[in-house]
């Protein structure tokens, strides 16, 4: 009988995976396969100034390396951006994201003088804004301004009504029993899940991917907890199916520091271009 346990590892080719990537990509394969369910790999590559083909390439260098194998195919977000913007477009016709047209400056302005706001929510300024009058947006648009497109959270709660202060999800401990957690999408403000030159945000694009991979659980770092506030309400303003949420630790070099792509010599291709083996990489992350 077949699993029907689905995870995924989501890496951005923004650079050369290091340790904290490995650990990810391993804690969640191995969680696949203890389940006899799919591990599946997704390039998210939306980000078009920063992603290059040859991070992409190391990526399935690095992993075929470390011994990991996927569930084909292997998603590339890049190609799919008509279909997040359909995904923004229904939120849009639903009154539940509007233009924001104001800079970082003006909004770290503005939060300033609203006592009610916090400059520094999950992923910046937690601010809240408002559609502008038609004639000012259309003004802008014919400037060719640019704009974020920001969910509006009252608009979402308005919306959902009751069910908006019922919302949660389901977090699992590394123990593996679960818990509910209150969804609180309101600590972001009105996030920003789009923009003029670049689309989609991370946010949208992974919320519509995992329900489209029928990923039953989201397995990543714990720097990410607070996006699942964030990603339950998407899944419910899109009726969307709700995965299960688990946050592992994070890995860090000696003085507690999170290894990042700039640390070249934490780099998979580093330890392997100095000898290592996937074996050493393995059992020194934990794993056997």
């Amino acid at each position: 009988m077949t699993s029907t346990y689905v995870t995924r590892f989501a890496p951005s080719p923004t650079g050369y995976l290091h340790l904290g990537h490995a650990f990810s990509a391993l804690t969640a394969y191995k969680a696949a396969k203890d389940a006899g369910g799919k591990f599946i790999l997704r390039i998210e590559d939306i980000d078009l100034t920063r992603c290059r083909t040859e991070y992409e390439s190391a990526i399935y260098e690095d992993l075929e390396w470390l011994g990991l194998d996927w569930d084909p195919p292997v998603r590339r977000q890049s190609d799919h951006f008509e279909e997040y913007a359909e995904a923004l477009e229904t939120l849009a016709e639903n009154q539940l994201v509007y233009r924001c047209f104001k800079t970082r400056q003006e909004i770290t302005d503005e939060i300033a003088r609203a006592p009610h706001l916090s400059p520094s929510g999950p992923e910046g300024p937690q601010y809240i804004g408002a559609p502008l009058k038609a004639n000012e947006e259309r003004s802008l648009m014919a400037k060719g301004a640019p704009y974020a497109w920001r969910l509006s959270i009252s608009a979402a709660q308005e919306f959902l009504g009751e069910k908006f202060h019922a919302l949660h999800f389901t977090a699992e401990l590394e123990n593996g029993e679960t818990q509910r957690v209150n969804a609180t999408p309101a600590l972001f403000g009105d996030a920003v899940i789009g923009r003029k030159d670049s689309g989609v945000s991370y946010h949208l694009a992974s919320v519509y991917d995992d329900a489209l991979q029928n990923v039953t659980h989201v397995i990543r770092g714990q720097d990410l907890y607070h996006a699942a506030h964030l990603h339950r309400l998407l899944q419910a303003l899109l009726a969307l199916p709700e995965p299960v949420y688990r946050c592992h630790r994070l890995i860090t070099d000696d003085n507690g520091k999170r290894f990042a792509k700039r640390d070249k010599s934490a780099t998979l291709r580093a330890r392997r271009m100095s000898g290592a083996t996937p074996e050493a990489v393995r059992a020194e992350l934990g794993f056997r």
